[in-house]
Order: C-alpha cells, then structure tokens, then sequence
C-alpha cells in the first residue's frame, strides 16, 4: 500500500511544506504501528522463555540465553524487561488473566461454593490441560512468588491477577464453610496452600522427566485425584462424600 502525501504548514517558516504521513487505506499510523510490533516483539520474547523454561528448568533461564534464543541483544531485551523476574511475572499474569474471564461471567451467577470449586477445577483443566503451560506456570510460581497463598512481602514483585485467583479461592472455601459443607474451623490460607503444594509436587515430578517422557494426561489425572482427596478432607465431619465430588456437574 502506498503512503499518503499530505500537505503541511510549518510555523516556524511561515511556509508550506510537503511530510510524508504514513496513513493506508483504513489503516494504521506510525505510532500504532510501532505499538504492534512492540507487542508482537514482547509476545515473541515470552513465547521463546516458555521453551526455555520446559527444556531446562526456570532456574537455568537467564537473560543471555533469552537473547541468544530470541536473537536479539542483551540491551534490546532490556528495552522490552527489566530482568528476567519481569519477565516470568509476566508469562503467570498473562496465564491469571486468561484464567480470571473464563471464571467472571459463571462467577457472577452465583454458583453455591462446591459448585463454583468443581467449576474453577475444570476450567483450570480445560485451559492449562495440555501440560507445557501447566509445566511453566507452577515452575514460575515456586521461582518468583514463594509468598503464594499470602501476600507480597516489601520489595518482592507483586502480582494483581494471580493474587485474585488466590482471593476468589478464599471466598469459595470461606463460602463453603458458611454451607456447612467444610469444617467450620478451616483457614483458607492453609487450605489453598495445600492445594499449591500438592499441585506443585505432582508437576515438579513430571517436570524433571525428559520432554518426549511427560504425559499431560496422566498429570492431570493425578492432580485431579489429589484435588478431589484435599477437598474431602477439607469437609465438615458427617457431611456426605457425594457433596464434595468435584466430578459432578456444576
């Protein structure tokens, strides 16, 4: 596509002169064009720390190894990332984020606590099901965020949208007490802990295996029984089994 000419008026000259204005046909200007690529360049960057981080673990990622692998250098990195904490902060935002609308719309309909649990379960499932990204999220999380399920200490790097998916867990547990479906003495922060490490051990396993050994599958299967063992734990004593079956429909 061509670029437009148009004419302009210089003040400072007192005259007319003619700038190339780069404007197509319901197209894009300079500046929104620059602003794609630089998104574009960003979600290049993150994508190319994902393979890094299944092949060889988050704790052997640097940033010479993302520049080597984005091939791009060091100081043009750090035009996009301040560190390589910026960046792994941000591949677990952008996985919150993604997480947090699929549960907004079936949230605000009011689901009773178990069937808001057993709905968080299967869209965590559905989304992150495949492994790889299940894999990187909670290698990053045990790297950058050990204050998981409390909050940031000063100075740690803070993160608004994995904190409200640990929030929203809080409210389904604390509703389910109120239910009557979950021992009245649980603490939420106990609870969601143990799901975090019961999820991280299961995945740390499966981590370590080489690439072509890892199973999605039987990971999910395994994290799925974990879940459904906590979950009954967590019940008030006489309540039904049948009241804390995440396999039932939401």
């Amino acid at each position: 596509m061509v670029p437009e000419v148009r004419k302009s008026f210089n003040t400072n000259a007192n005259r007319f002169t003619f700038s190339r204005v780069l404007l197509y046909n319901g197209g894009m200007g300079i500046t929104e064009r620059r602003a794609r690529e630089k998104s574009e360049r960003r979600r290049a960057i993150l994508d190319c720390v994902r393979e890094l981080i299944l092949l060889r673990g988050v704790e052997r990622v640097n940033m010479e190894d993302i520049a080597q692998k984005t091939e791009l250098s060091k100081a043009t990195l750090y035009l996009y990332f301040p560190g390589k904490e910026a960046i792994f902060n941000e591949i677990c935002e952008e996985s919150a984020r993604g997480f947090l609308e699929h549960l907004r719309e079936p949230l605000r309909e009011g689901l009773s606590g178990m069937r808001a649990l057993r709905f968080l379960w299967r869209g965590y499932a559905k989304l992150f099901g495949n492994g790889d990204e299940m894999i990187v999220i909670f290698q990053v999380r045990n790297f950058l965020h050990t204050w998981l399920p409390s909050g940031p200490e000063k100075g740690e790097i803070r993160s608004p949208d994995v904190g409200a998916i640990v929030k929203i867990m809080y409210d389904m547990i604390e509703q389910c007490k109120a239910e009557g479906i979950f021992d009245p003495n649980l603490n939420p922060a106990d609870a969601v802990r143990l799901i975090f490490s019961m999820f991280s051990t299961i995945i740390g396993n499966v981590a370590r295996l080489p690439p072509e050994s890892r199973n999605p599958t039987a990971m999910l299967d395994e994290m799925t029984g974990a879940f459904q063992i906590i979950i009954r734990g967590l019940g008030r004593e006489g309540v039904e089994h049948s009241r804390l079956d995440i396999s039932l429909d939401a």
